[in-house]
């Protein structure tokens, strides 16, 4: 499991069901951004690149995913200059196989 809710839980101060709902925001926008990134990425797109990391940034720092988020953060930087495409392209297969993977894991988890 790379996700804790922790973060969430402090939130949610024993809401279940806003757990739930956090959880599948996630479930419902990050997939999208990260979908959107990569074709960002595809196509040299600096500026959707560096906004879509950026919004996926807080997503997965909710779900405690320190590593992903520090990740998305190296993109997001890399993203306001144009002389790091090589960089990102490098960094963002680690960025969605963690997000697919915590995708899958609270899909199961949590059966939504």
């Amino acid at each position: 499991m790379i996700y804790n809710l922790d973060k969430i839980n402090e939130m949610a101060e024993g809401d279940q069901d806003f757990v739930i709902s956090v959880i599948s925001v996630f479930l419902e926008e990050v997939p999208v951004d990260l979908e959107g990134l990569e074709k960002a990425i595809g196509e040299r797109d600096y500026e959707n690149v560096y906004k879509l990391a950026h919004k996926i940034k807080p997503n997965v720092d909710l779900l405690g995913m320190e590593q992903t988020r520090a990740t998305a953060l190296e993109i997001e930087t890399l993203g306001k200059n144009t002389a790091n495409m090589d960089e990102i392209e490098q960094k963002f297969p680690l960025l969605k196989k963690d997000v697919l993977q915590v995708v899958s894991e609270l899909q199961k988890d949590f059966d939504l």
